[in-house]
């Protein structure tokens, strides 16, 4: 929906590196995450080719805002004319450090929830009214619903014949995640099934209010796991007990999982609109709700929950040098409206220097 062509300079960029050119006609486009792998690679061998440089393993653990300076891992120092804090929407450290430096930011509304694995082949019949056979892909759905008690519940980053993977990044935290290779031939399909959040549920004005309530949801489902990824059948979520054993849907889950209690990850009423939000939504998939269904949890991390605020020309008004970017900074929900969002900021740091 970007009148100045970024999406389609996006997914040309995607398909010049290495993605199927089909991205750039399909409804939903889909490059594989074996792919992107590939692609991410290519891009980086350009950018180096090009004079561009890159040091991993570093970590920008503080600012000399005066000097226009970076502190890397706590000693070194890179000077910046600019710097853009495309630091993605589980950077918890960075956001913490800009906080101490306050740079305006404040909490966001955004939701949590839990994977949810069909049968692919369930998800095909309903969406094709019949098996897919070989000349069809493998049927993806999105759905959504609005509960009477105002929260909405909607499925999100739908991954046909994919896999739930473990996506955790700090010790004694567990947050889940979904991927499906570019040939989508996972026996079952996943999605996370979420439901909003706002700072009213945080109970604090705090801008990293939404981390710490993250956080707690994540230290839940590794206790509910220990510290492997809980599973539960969605008979037993209804009537809060721990699953003890799977029925007709068996887990593609990438790391260890276990039987457990997903419900009590959540306070009542989440867990209640997840239940209620599944049930309505087998209207329109019979079978959604089935009783062998499976959830694992928790899904966490579908946007930031921070928005560092900028100006029209994507700048903080704070610190004049910083060009708060993507998905972490709470302009993009994901991988392609994040680098429309780098497209845009990069246009106004040239704008910056042609002045």
């Amino acid at each position: 929906k970007d009148k100045n062509g970024r999406n389609r300079f996006v997914l040309e960029t995607f398909v010049k590196f290495g993605a199927a050119e089909d991205i750039l006609y399909v409804q939903k486009p889909h490059i594989g995450t074996d792919i992107l792998i590939k692609v991410v690679r290519k891009m980086r061998e350009e950018i180096l080719r090009l004079g561009g440089k890159f040091s991993f393993h570093s970590q920008v653990t503080d600012l000399l805002v005066e000097q226009h300076c970076l502190q890397v891992n706590g000693t070194e120092e890179i000077l910046a004319g600019v710097a853009v804090f495309a630091i993605g929407h589980s950077a918890r450290d960075t956001f913490e450090m800009l906080n101490r430096h306050q740079l305006p930011m404040r909490a966001k509304s955004f939701a949590v929830g839990v994977r949810v694995e069909h049968p692919q082949e369930l998800i095909d019949q309903s969406q094709y009214g019949r098996s897919r056979g070989k000349e069809l892909p493998a049927a993806a759905y999105k759905l959504t619903e609005n509960l009477t008690n105002g929260r909405g519940v909607y499925t999100f980053c739908m991954c046909p014949g994919g896999y739930v993977v473990n996506a955790s990044s700090e010790e004694h935290r567990l947050a889940v995640n979904g991927m499906s290779y570019s040939d989508r031939a996972g026996k079952n399909a996943n999605s996370a099934v979420i439901v909003t959040v706002t700072p009213e549920d945080f109970g604090s004005e705090d801008a990293l209010a939404g981390i710490a309530f993250q956080r707690k949801l994540e230290e839940n489902a590794w206790k509910a796991g220990q510290g492997k990824v809980p599973v539960q059948r969605f008979e037993d979520f209804r009537k809060n007990r721990i699953s003890t054993e799977y029925g007709t849907v068996s887990p593609c889950i990438k790391g260890a999982y276990t039987l457990a209690n997903v419900r009590e990850i959540f306070p009542k009423e989440l867990s209640l609109s997840l239940e209620d939000g599944i049930l309505a939504m087998d209207h329109k998939i019979r079978g959604f709700a089935g009783e062998d269904v499976l959830l694992s949890g928790v899904e966490s991390r579908t946007s930031s929950p921070v928005r560092i605020e900028r100006n029209e020309q994507c700048v903080s008004e704070k610190i004049s040098w910083i060009y708060p970017c993507g998905e972490g900074a709470g302009y993009a929900g994901g991988i392609t409206s994040a680098a429309m969002d780098g497209i845009k900021v990069a246009e106004e740091i040239i704008r910056r220097y042609e002045s």
